[in-house]
C-alpha cells in the first residue's frame, strides 16, 4: 500500500543511521517516493551521497542550498508528504520536536508537516530511560505522533530491548499497515501451518518437508488486515511478528486436530495449509529402537482427517465458517483437487503441484490455482507473501458474498 506514497525520511545523528539505507531500499521496493532530510549531526554517520544514490533525489540538510539565495521550503516539503518518518531519532532531536526548537531543516519540516509522523527512537538504554526523554516521547505521542519502539513480538530483542531503533523491515511494515485497508477487522481466522511429526521412538519420527512458510505468510497477511489469528503450528523455526497472532505449537496430527476442533466453532474462517501426516505408528517405542536384523516393520494407522472433520462440523452450525483447503499434488492435480474440494466441503481449495519448479515445500515461492465449485483461477509464480495476498483477497470476497 506504499506505492505512490510520498515519504519524508528524517535522519538524525545516531549510530543507527546506517539502517536508514535499508529503510530506503524497502520503501522504494514498495513503490514509495522518498525524500531524505538529514541533520548536520546525521551527516557525521552517513554521507548524503549514499542516501542520494538510493533515493535518486538530492538530500536536504541546510536551509539554503546555494550562496545565491536558493532555499529549501520546509512548508512546501511538509505539504508534499503523505507521511514523515524520523528514523533514527536521537534524544536530542526528540527533545527539540517536543519543545518546538526549530534550529535545523529537519525540525522545521517536522513542525510544518500536515502528514502523519512516525518516530523511531535510537539511543542507549540510560538515555532512553531518563525521565526527560520519557517525558518528551510521551509529549510527542500525546500530540498524535506514532512512536515505533521494539516492545512486543518475537523480533524484539530481549537483550537490547527498549532504546534501540526498531528493525528496518518492521518500521516499513508499520508504515505499510498504516495505509492498508483493514478488511478483516473483527474477523477470527484459524490457520494451520507446517508439518506434523508422528513419533516412532524417543528420537525418531515420521514427518514431511513442509517448512510452514505458506501458513505463516497467510497468518501475517490476515493479521495485517486486522484479523485475530489463531495459528496452529507444527514444528518449524519460523516466527510470528504481530500481536494479533496467537500461535499454538503442536507436534502431531492428533494434537493439531484437538486444537482445531476446539477453535473452529468461534472462527469466521479456517485455512488448512498444514501438511498433516496421513498415518502415524500404532505403537511408539519407549526406548530407542536398536538396529537388529535387516528390516524394520512399522505398523501405521490413519490419523484423523482434520479437513473432513471440520467440513462436517461446518454443516452443523447455523453460521457456517468459511473453510479453505490446500492440495499439494504430483499427478492428475486438477482431478484430485476437485475431488478433495467436494468431499471435504471446502468453500475453495488452493492447488499447487510439485511438477512446478519453485512451488511446494521448502521454497520461498509458490504457484497456485484457486478452485471452487464455479471454476478455477491460476496465478503465476510469486513469493509466498504475494501468494498469501492473493488467497486472502479471495477469502475477503467469500466473506463479503451476499
Amino acid at each position: 500500500m506504499l506505492k505512490g506514497k510520498k515519504i519524508i525520511l528524517g535522519i538524525t545523528g545516531s549510530i543507527a543511521a546506517y539502517k536508514s539505507c535499508l529503510i530506503i531500499r524497502e520503501l522504494i521496493k514498495r513503490g514509495a517516493e522518498v525524500q531524505v532530510v538529514i541533520t548536520p549531526a546525521g551527516k557525521e554517520f552517513i554521507t548524503p551521497i549514499t542516501l542520494s544514490a538510493l533515493t535518486s533525489k538530492p538530500v536536504i540538510s541546510e536551509f539554503f542550498s546555494q550562496r545565491d539565495g536558493t532555499w529549501h521550503s520546509h512548508v512546501d516539503l511538509g505539504l508534499w508528504a503523505d507521511v514523515m518518518l524520523i528514523a533514527p531519532a536521537t534524544a536530542s532531536s526528540i527533545g527539540k520536536m517536543a519543545n518546538g526548537i526549530a534550529d535545523n531543516m529537519l525540525i522545521t519540516s517536522y513542525l510544518s508537516t500536515k502528514a502523519p509522523v512516525f518516530i523511531a527512537p535510537a539511543m542507549d538504554l540510560d538515555m532512553y530511560a531518563h525521565p526527560s526523554t520519557q517525558c518528551n516521547i510521551e509529549t510527542l505521542r500525546h500530540r498524535g505522533n506514532y512512536i515505533i519502539e521494539p516492545q512486543k513480538g518475537e523480533l524484539a530483542s530481549h537483550l537490547v530491548g527498549k532504546g534501540r531503533m526498531e528493525e528496518p523491515e518492521v518500521i516499513v511494515r508499520i508504515l505499510d499497515d498504516f495505509f492498508e485497508k483493514k478488511d478483516l477487522i473483527d474477523k477470527h481466522i484459524l490457520i494451520t501451518a507446517g508439518p506434523t511429526y508422528e513419533q516412532i521412538d524417543p528420537v525418531r519420527f515420521i514427518g514431511n518437508y513442509s517448512s510452514g512458510k505458506m501458513g505463516y505468510a497467510l497468518a501475517e497477511e490476515c493479521a495485517r488486515r486486522g484479523a485475530k489469528v489463531t495459528l496452529i503450528s507444527g514444528p518449524t523455526a519460523l516466527h510470528t511478528t504481530r500481536d494479533n497472532i496467537q500461535r499454538i505449537n503442536i507436534e502431531n496430527a492428533s494434537e493439531m486436530f484437538s486444537v482445531a476442533q476446539q477453535t473452529f466453532p468461534s472462527c469466521d474462517a479456517a485455512i488448512l495449509s498444514a501438511a498433516v501426516a496421513d498415518f502415524s505408528p500404532i505403537d511408539i517405542a519407549d526406548k530407542k529402537i536398536k538396529r537388529e536384523g535387516e528390516n524394520l516393520i512399522l505398523k501405521l494407522k490413519p490419523t484423523t482427517d482434520i479437513a473432513a472433520a471440520l467440513g462436517e462440523d461446518k454443516n452443523k452450525r447455523s453460521r457456517h465458517p468459511i473453510l479453505i483447503g490446500f492440495a499439494l499434488e504430483t499427478d492428475n492435480e486438477m482431478i484430485h483437487a476437485k475431488d478433495k474440494l467436494n468431499k471435504k466441503n471446502f468453500n475453495f481449495i488452493v492447488l499447487n503441484s510439485l511438477q512446478d519448479k519453485g512451488a511446494g515445500f521448502r521454497c520461498d515461492t509458490n504457484k497456485i490455482t484457486i478452485i471452487d465449485k464455479e471454476g478455477n483461477t491460476s496465478y503465476p509464480l510469486k513469493s509466498k507473501s504475494e501468494v498469501a495476498t492473493d488467497i486472502i483477497d479471495r477469502l475477503v470476497r467469500e466473506i463479503n458474498k451476499p
